[in-house]
C-alpha cells in the first residue's frame, strides 16, 4: 500500500465496485480482503484520490458514486453499518474526488474540476444539499439541470 505514495501512483477508484462486491468479496478474496476497498488509505498516500463510475460496468450516476463512497452501503442501505466504514471517505472528500481531483489525474485542474472564472463550468444541480441532508435522502437526489460548457443541457 505505501508504493502508491512512495511513486506518487494515482489510483483509479470506483466506489461502486465497493458495494457491488461487499457481499462476495471477502469469499474469493480470504485474507486478501484487508487490501482491497482502501480508499482512505489510498487518499492519504498522497492526500487526494479520483474517482469514477466504471460506466458501464457500474451505474454512471454520480449520486450512487457519492453514497458508496461515503457509506459504503448498497442501495438496499446494507450492511447497516456500512462495509469496511475506517476505508470510507468524508461528504467533503468525496465531492472533491469527483471534481477537482478528478480534473486533476487527467492534467485538467486548470479548465474543470471547481467553478471559477476560465473554467468551463461543467456541473449539476441538485433538488436538495448532498453534503448535509441525511444518509437516507441522498439516493432519492434528483439532478435537475445539468451544465457543460456553462450552457444547460439538461432540465
Amino acid at each position: 500500500m505505501d508504493k502508491f505514495g512512495k511513486f506518487s501512483i494515482i489510483p483509479s477508484v470506483q466506489p461502486t465496485h465497493c458495494t457491488s462486491d461487499m457481499f462476495w468479496a471477502e469469499e474469493r478474496l480470504g485474507d486478501r480482503i484487508e487490501h482491497a476497498y482502501n480508499f482512505k488509505q489510498l487518499m492519504d498516500q498522497l492526500g487526494w484520490i479520483p474517482t469514477g463510475t466504471d460506466f458501464p460496468v457500474e451505474d454512471i450516476s454520480p449520486i450512487k458514486t457519492f453514497f458508496a463512497a461515503v457509506f459504503r452501503k448498497n442501495l438496499d442501505y446494507l450492511p447497516e453499518e456500512g462495509f469496511r466504514m475506517d476505508e470510507g471517505l468524508t461528504r467533503e472528500e468525496t465531492l472533491r474526488s469527483m471534481t477537482s481531483w478528478a480534473a486533476k489525474v487527467s492534467f485538467e485542474e486548470d479548465v474543470k474540476g471547481s467553478i471559477e472564472p476560465g473554467k468551463y463550468a461543467d456541473f449539476i444541480i441538485t433538488d436538495r444539499d448532498i453534503m448535509t441532508v441525511s444518509e437516507r435522502e441522498i439516493l432519492s437526489t434528483k439532478i435537475i439541470r445539468t451544465y457543460v460548457g456553462g450552457e444547460l443541457v439538461f432540465k
